[in-house]
């Protein structure tokens, strides 16, 4: 043997080797619920068992339809129809015979007009705008989760044992539905109509339960026609018409199902739909108490700037009014002494005018001018006789001299005339 070819347990049984091939074939997801297309080449049933061969122009596989896989086959396919079949490879050790066992066989032309329904109502839904309405964010925390999907299905397993992880005791309520089948779409569109009633405040206060704060609608994964009703128009209608947020996890990796398009939110799984809806609690309790540590720093930092400010403000209370009283007192004091200055100016200047007006009084006085040699006459009333046509011939006078007074009697008068 080479070396590149080296074995440590010797050779294997060939049945023991081909059990190890079918083995390894149905561990690996490539080989396990494919899609695939080609030209039935040759068809017959024997004991319920319908077996035929798929092929094209670059190779062909033998395949079969188990009796006990109840599938509804199309009467019409036949030898030469074009089909797409969903299938798993698999191994008969016994006969070393690789086929592929089929769980969903439709000819290509059923497809086809399913897949241009489809876009004829992507089209209708686009033309109205409802694939434009704004999608609604998920709570940050659910209060009630419900859950759209099919009875007893490796689905909801894995998504109450998620919520039971993530949060435990988080309000959930399941709505059992057929998710495959003729009546599949109406009875999503029943679930989903359940959830509304939920998500109504009264509704849920009579029940004594949180009203329904988001939806998850969807199923595992399958073949196209399994997965269909998630392409129906009433399905998408009822999505539409949620009040609350609504999660479309349906598992596929193909094109997108109209139910993602009308969702708020599209999730690979079911599992993904609660990975991204229901938060992990340790992951919250761990945020709030990074939260409480910042807004607690947060708040010993501003306190300790308010302490600051407050003792400086203290500080300048403290010390402000001793200087705000001195300098005051000390403008006061020059103040003053301006006052004091200008009044003692203006007294002067008072007093200087005052005794110039004095003097002038005093030298108009009519005394000083007696004492200058002049006299005053007055009548026999007291009067001041200051013209010639005052007096009378006969009519007796007092004069008015500095040191004393004489009485004389008119005798003659003698008027001057004006030089002019």
């Amino acid at each position: 043997m080479s070396a590149g070819h080296q074995t440590t347990t010797g050779p294997l049984p060939i049945g023991q080797f081909a059990r190890l091939v079918q083995q390894t074939v149905k561990n690996d997801p490539l080989f396990q619920h494919q899609a695939l297309q080609g030209e039935v080449s040759s068809w017959s049933v024997h004991n319920g068992n319908i077996y035929f061969t798929l092929r094209d122009d670059d190779g062909q596989m033998d395949c079969v339809v188990w009796r006990n896989a109840r599938l509804s086959v199309n009467p019409s396919i036949n030898v030469g129809s074009e089909v797409v079949i969903i299938g798993s490879v698999d191994v008969w050790p016994k006969r070393g015979r690789l086929q592929i066992v089929v769980a969903r066989i439709q000819p290509v032309q059923t497809l086809g007009a399913m897949e241009e329904a489809k876009r004829q109502l992507i089209d209708a839904l686009r033309a109205e705008g409802s694939l434009d309405v704004p999608s609604r964010r998920l709570p940050a925390l659910p209060k009630h989760v419900a859950i759209v999907t099919g009875a007893d299905s490796a689905a909801l397993s894995d998504m109450r044992r998620l919520i039971a992880d993530r949060w435990p005791g988080m309000r959930t309520t399941v709505i059992e539905v057929l998710v495959q089948g003729e009546h599949a779409a109406r009875e999503i569109v029943r679930g989903l109509a359940v959830t509304r009633a939920l998500a109504r405040p009264d509704v849920a206060h009579r029940l004594g339960l949180p009203p329904v704060d988001a939806v998850v609608v969807g199923r595992g994964g399958g073949s196209p026609e399994d997965l269909w009703a998630f392409n129906l128009e009433p399905v998408a209608r009822a999505i539409l018409a949620s009040t609350v947020p609504i999660v479309s996890a349906v598992g596929h990796e193909q094109d997108h199902l109209v139910s993602d398009l009308v969702a708020d939110v599209r999730a690979s799984t079911p599992s993904n739909a609660i990975e991204r809806l229901v938060p992990e609690r340790n992951d919250v309790v761990q945020f709030l108490d990074e939260l409480d540590g910042r807004i607690d720093g947060a708040m010993q930092r501003r306190l300790h700037e308010l302490r600051q400010h407050l003792t400086l403000l203290a500080n300048q209370l403290q010390h402000a009014p001793g200087k705000g009283i001195y300098a005051a007192k000390e403008r006061l004091n020059r103040l003053g002494h301006q006052l004091l200055r200008s009044m003692d100016t203006t007294v002067a200047k008072r007093r200087q005018r005052l005794a110039h007006i004095q003097a002038t009084l005093q030298a108009a006085h009519p005394k000083r001018v007696l004492e200058r040699g002049y006299s005053m006459v007055h009548d026999e009333q007291g009067g001041v006789v200051s013209s010639v046509t005052g007096l009378t011939e006969g009519q007796t006078i007092q004069l008015q001299f500095a040191d004393g007074q004489a009485a004389a009697d008119v005798h003659t008068l003698n008027h001057m005339e004006d030089d002019a």
